[in-house]
């Protein structure tokens, strides 16, 4: 063989076989994929389901971002399975996504509500830092690891309000044998004070409001709330958002369908889910302020803080209900030390940020 054919042939061997490497590779990158995502709130839900930053945005998000490579397929609560049936459809692989908050599933474990909401915790600013910057994720990761899910954020409401109740509250005696829907921890920290907590999908709100099944309802903001029609059970709309400071909205995906994606598909559902946290949460901002003011001046909604004399109570009740799950569980524990130490730094930053220019635009330091 001479010179120039050992060349040319050496020349076609390394091509057909870097075409050997690189045919798997190219083929899995160009496959498209069909899944599907449950959710925990009805057909129409704003935010929940539709609008602006909701989970059908993400959706279009992803579809165009792809190139229609990956195409998701939405079920809102009802439509293929209960509303509180995803965390376990997902992790068995029924299905590839649901769309919740993570203290629905605190039957699972005690540390997923941390990921949703804390009691007298992180604002918007400090739970998203948290997530994306202080292990925040990291963490959520190894809590859902044995039940084989991938989280991640994809919304987040803001402050919530306290809630509707059908008689005023005017002291912590007041909460004594009340039943009322609130989740999470908050639930959890009612209960101390003799609350009958119940955990209903928002769908079932209304009516139970209304018949008189439960005494009080806490959803979300007045924007929800006044879609809902809480106001037309209750009149009385409790401010402050102790209870949930900032609310997460959840995306899981089971991990044996993560990982059968490409590389670029994964970055673009990261993608996707990081701009509907941002834009869910703006959309909650622009649409609030207009629905309180209907509320109170042209629906007899009686909207006020919480007295006074309560919150010191509440936040107490709080610290012993974290304290107590993170004495009996190694994870939670890790979970909340990673959250309250991260939350102490913001709280410091805060403090002579955000605090101080909340103080000044109402003049409580003269400026």
């Amino acid at each position: 063989m001479d010179r120039r054919s050992f060349v040319s042939a050496a020349v076609a061997g390394t091509a057909a076989a870097a075409g050997s490497v690189a045919a798997p590779s190219i083929a899995r990158a160009q496959k498209t994929f069909q899944w599907k995502m449950t959710n925990a709130y009805g057909p129409g839900s704003p935010f929940y389901v539709a609008g602006p930053g909701s989970p059908t945005h993400f959706i279009e998000m992803v579809k165009t971002m792809s190139g229609g490579r990956l195409q998701i397929q939405h079920f809102a609560a009802g439509e293929l399975i209960p509303a509180l049936e995803g965390f376990d459809a997902v992790s068995n692989g029924t299905i590839e996504m649901n769309a919740a908050n993570s203290y629905f599933w605190a039957g699972k474990t005690f540390a997923a509500q941390y990921f949703t909401a804390v009691p007298f915790g992180l604002n918007f600013q400090g739970m998203t830092a948290w997530l994306y910057h202080g292990g925040g994720q990291k963490l959520w990761e190894e809590v859902y690891a044995p039940f084989n899910l991938v989280p991640m954020p994809m919304g987040n409401t803001g402050v919530q309000m306290t809630g509707w109740f059908r008689k005023p509250i005017e002291s912590i005696d007041d909460f004594k044998g009340l039943k009322m829907r609130i989740p999470g921890l908050a639930g959890k920290v009612f209960a101390q004070f003799g609350v009958d907590v119940k955990l209903l999908p928002g769908g079932e709100i209304f009516p139970a409001l209304e018949r008189g099944v439960i005494d009080a309802a806490e959803f979300v903001g007045p924007y929800q709330d006044r879609r809902l029609g809480l106001h037309k059970a209750a009149k009385y709309y409790y401010t402050t958002g102790w209870h949930e400071t900032s609310t997460v909205t959840e995306l899981i995906i089971n991990k044996a369908a993560w990982a059968s994606l490409p590389d670029d598909l994964k970055e673009i559902v990261r993608t996707a889910a990081a701009a509907c946290n941002t834009i869910s949460q703006t959309w909650c901002e622009a649409t609030n302020a207009e629905a309180l003011e209907d509320l109170v001046k042209n629906n007899g909604v009686i909207a006020q803080p919480l007295p006074a004399s309560i919150l010191p109570k509440l936040r107490d009740a709080t610290r012993q209900v974290l304290a107590d799950a993170a004495a009996k569980d190694p994870l939670v524990k890790k979970v909340h030390d990673s959250f309250m130490a991260f939350k102490a730094k913001h709280d410091s930053w805060a403090g002579i940020s955000e605090a101080v220019y909340q103080a000044q635009i109402r003049g409580q330091l003269g400026a």
